[in-house]
């Protein structure tokens, strides 16, 4: 029943409300990985020039790519610091702070001078930026995810929970337009001015963000929470505590997804234009193809997951990666133009795509409301660093030691796939039981 003076809500408005939640959740994800890439593309191509000078270009390249995996440190940071806040505070209180912290830094890193401009302060505050990203985007995903999932309707959780996953791959496929698009200037207009255009620009994605999640209530999974009294004091002690053997199925889980996407998204451009010969343009596009392939796929595997078992068909999915991860590089390894998009776009955009679309409702079913935000946000970033942060570096260095040989990087996706099956087995064990309900925790003054 609605409360005395509220308006009954009609199916127009509810679909009008339902569709701002999945652009809201959208926004902040869109942020992340569009700044992804191409600060990762910017650091090859201007910042060892412009930020990080020396006599030695390998020195000034290796410190620019430093600045570059600083977010990867201060992440699981943000995430505890944050999803605190969101499981004490409010989930789109939380939002509202994550989704500034990444824009504003981003804006930022576009608006620094160089270091031939105000010298060592240049290289400084570009790091300090890059910590301000990396804790934001630390908690941001948790939020995201839950504002997507805890406004889902019971029976459609699994589509709303892959639309913040899409942020992946259209984030990608958006910052890959704009890179080509830049890189078609001079080299010095590029390096004067036109690097700069991405990351000033972000602040009109940033704004569009918070205007979408300011029309928002919290979610009513915390309205529930707020009324019945049942927040905790300390929700990362207790998910510590009471709650780890969710947190290790999630880090399991998360395995299935990242060190493919490193494999089959990244590493991909340098291995099939180093060891294949390709061209890289071509590369880059085929990665495009396959992004925009895994961004349409995913809602409509969420969607099939609300109908199917969620852990059998991540089991299912996980499974196939370790099926067809050999037949992928036999057919990769014809170095024909046609073979390079055909496996990308199957491994990247389906394979890889159906894993991540449900990984995140996965993880967050694990976890009551009351510790959700921390719980979920533990698991999935401490698999990101474990198995996402050094995935390159052991795709290179199987690479390097084998001689060039394929198959230690097959054997590789392998493991981390077969760890998320493994885990599948027990999510139904630890995952948290919905009651009509929830118990009071610490009572609320």
């Amino acid at each position: 029943m609605n409360a005395p003076g509220t308006p009954t809500p009609t199916p127009d408005t509810t679909e009008k409300l339902n569709l701002r939640v999945l652009l809201g959740s959208l926004s902040g994800s869109v942020i992340e990985w569009f700044d992804f890439l191409v600060y990762g593309t910017v650091a090859a191509l201007v910042f060892n020039k412009l930020y990080f000078p020396s006599d030695d270009e390998f020195v000034s390249t290796i410190l620019a790519f430093a600045s570059f995996s600083l977010t990867f440190f201060f992440r699981p940071l943000g995430g505890i610091i944050f999803s605190h806040i969101g499981d004490r505070i409010g989930r789109k209180k939380t939002l509202f702070i994550t989704l500034t912290l990444m824009g504003g830094g981003t804006v930022a890193i576009g608006l620094l001078p160089d270091f031939a401009a105000i010298g060592i302060a240049a290289p400084i505050l570009l790091i300090c930026f890059r910590i301000l990203q990396g804790l934001g985007i630390g908690g941001e995903w948790g939020g995201a995810l839950l504002l997507a999932y805890e406004y889902a309707p019971k029976h459609r959780r699994g589509l709303y929970g892959a639309v913040p996953q899409m942020g992946i791959s259209l984030g990608m496929l958006l910052a890959s337009i704009v890179i080509a698009l830049l890189t078609q200037l001079p080299d010095g207009q590029f390096l004067t001015w036109g690097w700069r255009v991405p990351f000033v620009a972000s602040i009109v994605l940033v704004f569009i963000g918070l205007w979408i999640r300011n029309g928002l209530d919290e979610t009513p999974e915390f309205r529930r929470i707020r009324e019945t009294g049942a927040r905790l004091k300390l929700p990362i002690k207790d998910v510590v505590t009471k709650h780890w053997g969710a947190v290790l199925v999630s880090i399991g889980a998360k395995a299935a997804e990242t060190g493919p996407f490193y494999i089959f998204g990244t590493y991909v451009v340098a291995y099939a234009t180093n060891v294949l010969g390709a061209r890289e343009n071509m590369v880059l596009l085929a990665v495009g193809a396959a992004a925009f392939v895994a961004t349409v796929w995913m809602p409509i595997f969420g969607a099939i997951s609300d109908r199917v078992s969620r852990a059998l068909l991540y089991r299912w999915s996980a499974s196939a990666t370790i099926v067809l991860i050999v037949p992928y590089y036999l057919v990769l390894n014809t170095g024909e133009t046609w073979a390079l998009f055909v496996t990308t776009i199957f491994a990247f955009g389906l394979l890889w795509g159906s894993v991540n679309a449900i990984l995140g409702t996965l993880i967050a079913e694990n976890f009551a409301p009351e510790l959700r935000y921390t719980g979920a946000t533990l698991g999935y970033q401490l698999g990101a660093a474990i198995f996402g942060g050094t995935a390159p570096i052991i795709a290179a260095w199987l690479l390097e030691i084998s001689g060039g040989e394929w198959w230690p990087i097959a054997v590789y996706v392998a493991i981390c796939a077969s760890i998320s099956v493994i885990a599948s087995f027990f999510i139904k064990r630890v995952a948290h039981v919905e009651t009509a309900i929830t118990p009071a925790a610490v009572p609320e003054a």
